[in-house]
Parts: structure tokens; sequence; C-alpha cells
């Protein structure tokens, strides 16, 4: 269950009518390298960087499965249907199912691998519960955009998430090329908080699913950071993957290439950061986007 009482508040956001950018309060990295697979290198890049890079993680059938399933997925009238799932108003395409950790065993099984589950743990310190999940489609010719944003400022803001000690892995079914929407971060901006201008609607996430508003930094800001950090583009073969902090600057461009782009994504928090009462927004958001049930993975 949610609570009503908050920590002190060190990332308000949405609340004044400039932008400002805060530092970062507290470790990015909580574990050691004698606490899971990641060598003290890696540890220490993710410290620098905000994000790691996997060559491969999933075998070819496992690839193959989750292809499978994502076909089967966007393709089943009840599931586009759903209110978890998100269709381009233009292209009538599937841009994101989430919740898929819940309602597809393929996708569960990854989420709760000890493969991705150990790295996160390491990471963040502590054991780990599943906040988010989602499969992202960019269709060839069709995939739209994501604006730059910092998932860590939607999660506080509406989520009611203290602190941003989460991860999110973005796992690729498909080649990141240069030219097809990969994924792009600002390497070292997890240790900025940009605080965004402008009130949260009610029920915010209807929209913002589909076209993003609030919580979105403006381009003064983004340019400061972009000067200050540069840009990686995060090219990579279909089956590896790319973890990375929930207070990264992150973005991808629209695929209008015949090659699609697709990935399963999942947010693990810990369980010492769970949800409070969101901190700028009228009331949570649906347990879909932000879960409440902050049970361990074992």
């Amino acid at each position: 269950m949610t609570t009503t009482t908050r920590p002190t508040d060190d990332y308000p956001t949405r609340t004044d009518d400039r932008p400002r950018v805060l530092p970062r309060t507290g470790p990015v990295v909580h574990g050691s390298a004698g606490d899971g697979p990641l060598d003290a290198e890696t540890l220490r890049d993710f410290d620098d960087r905000g994000y790691l890079l996997i060559d491969q993680l999933l075998t070819g059938d496992e690839l193959a499965a989750m292809r499978r399933e994502l076909t089967r997925m966007a393709s089943d009238d009840a599931i586009r249907a759903d209110e978890r799932t998100v269709i381009e108003a233009t292209s009538q395409e599937v841009r994101s199912i989430f919740d898929v950790h819940l309602t597809s065993p393929v996708f569960g099984a990854i989420a709760r691998d000890p493969r991705v589950v150990a790295r996160a743990r390491q990471l963040l310190g502590s054991d780990v519960y599943i906040h988010q999940s989602r499969v992202n489609a960019k269709p060839a010719f069709e995939g739209k955009d994501f604006f730059w944003h910092s998932d860590f400022e939607t999660w506080h803001a509406e989520d009611g998430m203290p602190t941003p000690r989460a991860v999110s892995i973005s796992i690729s079914l498909t080649d990141n090329h240069s030219f097809n929407g990969p994924l792009m971060i600002m390497p070292g901006s997890h240790r900025h908080y940009v605080s965004c201008v402008g009130g949260t609607p009610e029920d915010n996430y209807k929209s913002s699913l589909v076209m993003q508003g609030a919580g979105t930094p403006d381009r003064q800001t983004l340019t400061a950071l972009a000067d200050e950090h540069g840009i990686d583009v995060l090219e990579g073969s279909a089956g590896g993957a790319i973890m990375f902090d929930s207070n990264c600057m992150h973005a991808s461009n629209g695929n209008v290439t015949p090659f699609p782009r697709s990935n399963v994504f999942i947010v693990y928090n810990s369980v010492e950061n769970t949800c409070v009462a969101p901190y700028a927004a009228p009331a949570p958001r649906p347990s879909f986007l932000g879960a409440r049930d902050f049970t361990p993975l074992r």
C-alpha cells in the first residue's frame, strides 16, 4: 500500500516557474564487486557514466521466443484494447505494452532471471522489486521518437519514488543501429537532477504516454547538459542489453528506416526506496505504470 507520509523532498519538481538543476544526493552504486556478477571496473564505469552495456544477455532461443511473443501480443485484439497498451494514433501500430512481467510468461521469466536481477541487486545494494515493465516497439518507417527526459523525475513526481535508487534494463530484441532510433544517453547526467516547470494535470499519464508534456526538460537546460556531458548513441546487437540509472537524461529518435527496433524494458527499485504519495501529482498513476506491490524478487 502507498504510505501518505513522505521523506524530505531532495528533488522538488513542477513547483516553480523556472527550471533548476540540482545536485544528486547519495551514491549511484550501492553495492560492491563482491556482491554480484559486475566487477569493480564495470561498477566504476556505471558510477561515472550512469549506464553499462551487456553485449549478449539472451541466447538465440530466448531471443526468438521473445520476438514471437511480441508479435503475438501486438496482434491480439484484447491486448491492443487494454489500457496497458499504447497505440500510435496515426499508424495504429503498437508503441508500448506495459505490465508484461505479469501478463506474459515469456517476458516474466526474463524479468525474474538471476542474470538480470543479480545485477540490479548489486547496483542498488539491496533486494529489489519490479516498479514497471513494458515492451517498446519502433516499427519500420513508423516508429516515433521519445524526447529527452529523466525517468526518475516522472517516477518521483507522479509515482512517489523518494530517491533515484532504481535501475532500468533495456533488452534488445532487434539490432540497434545508429539510424533506427536507438537509446541515447548523456553520460554523467545522472548526477544532475533537472527540476521541471509546470504542474501535473490530473490523469496526466493518459496523454503523456503518447505525447510527453509535464516533466519535459527545457531546451536551455538540455543544451547545457549536452555541452557538458556529450551524447552517447548506444548501438548493439539483438540479444544484448543496456542497464542505466533512473536519473540519466536519455531519449531516442524516430525510426524512418526499413529496420524495426524493439526492446523489453524492466525497472528495478530498491525495497529500501519504495514509493510513497506522489510528490507533484494529485494521485498515483495506475499500478501498471508504478507498482504498489513491493514484494522482493526471490
